[in-house]
């Protein structure tokens, strides 16, 4: 897999425990949003820096193994987190245990990643969300060389639906995880 990602206006590197401080900052920064994203509380109002460090420590554990790969994405010097990307494969063990309802012909087995995103809320303002998914479809196409990826969404995180919506990618299938009260958007 490809290690970076870069454009004029952010770059997508494997992320590390080193980047606890900065993507702490645009985690709460976003919190609200994400909340939305993932049918949770997380990150709750008292989320502390050490329990980031936490998650960011399984997440490079994780990516390191190939078992699931987490970017982060981050302005071209490289000093501010501007956003997250998560990329599993179809039996990652969450996706497993989840309902997968297809809503047209198509077959999850037939998909090659799946993929999850979110920009800081400052930059969704100006769009940054908009072309990083723009680059991540041709990142994933020319790079990866994978021609069936999916990008999910949260039904409630209405932004982001919006933003797939406003795309030529059309939903595939309904994704529903167990415990979680509202489905997820697959779009390919």
């Amino acid at each position: 897999m490809p290690a970076e990602l870069r454009t004029e206006e952010f770059a997508l590197r494997p992320i590390v425990v080193g980047d606890t401080e900065m993507d702490y900052a645009a985690v709460m920064e976003t919190r609200e949003h994400l909340r939305l994203w993932r049918q949770s509380t997380w990150p709750e109002d008292d989320f502390t820096v050490e329990a980031n460090r936490k998650d960011l420590i399984d997440l490079e554990q994780r990516h390191a193994a190939q078992r699931a790969y987490t970017y982060t994405v981050l302005d071209p010097a490289g000093t501010t987190c501007l956003g997250c990307v998560y990329v599993f494969p179809t039996n990652a063990t969450f996706l497993a245990k989840s309902t997968v309802t297809p809503v047209g012909d198509d077959e999850w087995a037939d998909v090659d990643a799946v993929v999850f995103f979110w920009a800081r809320l400052s930059r969704m303002v100006s769009g940054m969300d908009e072309r990083l998914l723009a680059a991540l479809r041709g990142w994933f196409k020319d790079e990866w060389k994978l021609d069936r990826t999916v990008y999910v969404t949260s039904e409630p995180f209405a932004q982001q639906v919006d933003l797939l919506n406003r795309t030529d990618l059309k939903l595939k299938f309904e994704l529903l995880e167990p415990g979680k009260p509202r489905k997820r958007l697959v779009f390919g």
